[in-house]
């Protein structure tokens, strides 16, 4: 009878003990599940340090004539002469257009001979007003009329002058817009003269380069269409930048006596910068663009953290730090999208051919 007791006892004790078990394992499994997950980024990072960097900037810029000026007559007229031929050279000074003016000169011929008459009529009046002939005001009413006819005279000279249109500098004429006979107002456009054996070349920069771009500094630059390159040198820089696109202008002067550039063209300008032997550099696959400002993850007691950064100049796989990290920082190069602030970070410093960093493979900070 006991060892039948004890028959069913024994299967009893064990499924008692197996659900135990089983009870164990799931608390337990839960107690796990119930632990928060620390979530650690694997990542691959770059150590800043300072190395030489020789770099250029490459703007964009426009030829421009070192002087140009439409030419427009000063008094409304008939042509009556063009001596100038379209697209050629003249020189300043030379006459290139006359209006009619005959009635100028007669009326400068008749206030010349009413001049005349009254500087007569006071020689007269001088020895009369010594005998007490005339009174004071009389003698003084022939002397004002002089006066008024030489304005008149003045005036009328200035017209003439008018009538002739001179070139104002050397240079080139363009197509004319008007023919022997037109009648021409102050609005009308007779020609453009340029000059064009010195151009002005203009481009803009970032102000934060402002200490690059000094007067007398020789500067480069290509033109679309042509495979030479061209010379300039720096001749003034706007004093303050653009409020809105933060860019200084910068203009500079190109010899062009063989007269191989034009006018107009569009041109590739490279400023040379002055050698870095301290420049910081980083792989520009760090940047991280916000809507604002450009940020890099930095890596500093295991943990993440974002740092506004300022950049300068870009090669094809590197970017210049000109603010914002410092020698020694570890940043991320991998997995930047992952990256959230005070995150745990495992970095790995791998070697790279760029020579960007000095350390080993596998240094993880």
């Amino acid at each position: 009878m006991k060892m039948t007791s004890l028959r069913f006892l024994i299967p009893v004790v064990s499924i008692s003990l197996l659900y135990s078990l089983a009870a164990c394992n799931s608390k337990k499994k839960e107690e796990e599940e119930a632990k928060p997950k620390t979530n650690i980024l694997n990542a691959e990072g770059y150590v800043v340090k300072p190395q030489a960097f020789q770099s250029d900037y490459t703007a964009s810029g426009s030829l421009l004539p070192n002087e140009e000026i439409q030419i427009l007559p000063e008094v409304s007229g008939r042509v009556t002469n063009i001596s100038f031929e379209e697209g050629t050279h003249v020189s300043a000074g030379q006459v290139l257009l006359k209006i009619y003016n005959d009635d100028i000169r007669a009326q400068i011929q008749k206030s010349k001979a009413q001049r005349e008459l009254q500087e007569k009529i006071k020689l007269r009046q001088v020895e009369l007003l010594r005998i007490g002939g005339i009174s004071q005001q009389d003698y003084e009413t022939t002397t004002a009329q002089i006066q008024s006819i030489n304005a008149d005279l003045a005036y009328s000279d200035a017209l003439l002058r008018k009538t002739t249109i001179v070139a104002p500098f050397s240079g080139r004429i363009g197509i004319r817009n008007v023919s022997k006979g037109a009648v021409v107002t102050p609005t009308t456009v007779i020609a453009t003269l340029q000059q064009t054996k010195i151009l002005k070349m203009d481009f803009t920069i970032p102000d934060q380069y402002r200490d690059e771009v000094n007067p007398g500094k020789k500067i480069t630059f290509t033109v679309t269409g042509k495979l030479d390159t061209f010379s300039a040198v720096i001749s003034a820089v706007e004093p303050a930048a653009d409020v809105i696109t933060r860019t200084l202008k910068v203009r500079a002067l190109v010899q062009n006596q063989e007269h191989k550039l034009t006018a107009g063209s569009f041109t590739h300008v490279i400023i040379p910068f002055e050698n870095n032997k301290n420049a910081l550099l980083i792989p520009s696959e760090a940047i991280i663009p916000t809507s604002r400002d450009k940020e890099v993850a930095v890596v500093s007691g295991g943990k993440a953290k974002m740092v506004v950064v300022k950049i300068g100049t870009r090669t094809n796989d590197m970017v210049e730090i000109v603010q914002g990290l410092k020698e020694g920082d570890t940043i991320i190069t991998t997995g930047i999208m992952q990256v959230k602030p005070n995150m745990q970070v495992r970095v790995r410093i791998p070697q790279t051919p760029k020579g960007a960093s000095p350390h080993g493979s596998d240094t993880v900070r």
